[in-house]
């Protein structure tokens, strides 16, 4: 089944300096056109799957360095244990969280970083996530990445996946993705692509949530680091590895 195209709205400003990417026209057009045939390729990819908000939250700092098979297991321990809540988890030791999240690698550096992000949460918003994500985005954002062991990627995957903000999560597959199309640098930094993303693709928490998934889902069955499986990816004949542009 397939999705309504999206349609193109007027892009923004683009990066400058060391981030600077294609000023080429239509760019907005054809990153939806992109969308489009991902999502027709692979459909809705369900990300990020929890059953709560603090769980994708546990997820997206566990999944940190880490196979996702591994943050599975690891969420399966903290529920059957009762630590997969709020208030629990911030009851809880460090020392009792470790032995848990173990299959998640860098156990006790990731207990310390779900300790810090619940004792945040109850100092500041006396554990109410309704409250924290009531908080203005520009507002939120620099508060979350000040909290120990969070940095853009997990902090972005908390706001859009878990608070449903209008934000897009960058990573190393998005930087290998695009940069093989030819939209930017190989060396462009996380700030680089959320601007270049933002500012051409219109503001829609749904299409950002999506959008990244889909991406995801690309890098790690077909557009992989070593042995890309050019032959079955979607966009193979508008890719300028293989000589051809969009």
């Amino acid at each position: 089944m397939t999705r309504e195209p999206l349609s193109a709205k007027p892009g923004g400003m683009l990066p400058t300096g060391p981030d600077r990417v294609s000023n080429s026209e239509g760019i907005q057009a054809r990153l939806i056109a992109i969308y489009n045939r991902l999502y027709n390729y692979f459909g809705p990819r369900h990300w990020w799957p929890a059953d709560t908000s603090f769980e994708v939250i546990v997820g997206a700092i566990l999944t940190q360095n880490v196979a996702w098979k591994n943050v599975e297991q690891a969420i399966a321990n903290l529920k059957a244990a009762g630590l997969l809540d709020p208030e629990a988890m911030y009851r809880a030791t460090t020392a009792e969280l470790e032995p848990h999240i173990r299959p998640a690698g860098y156990f006790r550096t990731k207990a310390k970083k779900l300790k810090a992000f619940v004792e945040h949460l109850w100092k500041r918003y006396n554990g109410s996530l309704t409250a924290m994500f009531s908080r203005p985005l520009a507002e939120l954002r620099p508060e979350i990445l000040a909290i120990y062991g969070i940095g853009p990627e997990t902090a972005d995957a908390i706001l859009c996946y878990a608070g449903n903000y209008p934000i897009m999560v960058m990573d190393a597959y998005t930087r290998r993705v695009f940069s093989r199309l030819g939209f930017f640098d190989e060396k462009i930094t996380y700030q680089g692509m959320q601007e270049f993303f933002m500012a051409n693709l219109p503001q829609d928490q749904y299409l950002y949530n999506e959008y990244h998934a889909l991406i995801d889902g690309l890098a790690n069955q077909l557009c992989r680091k070593n042995r890309p499986d050019c032959s079955k990816c979607p966009l193979g004949d508008i890719c300028p590895r293989l000589g051809v542009n969009l």
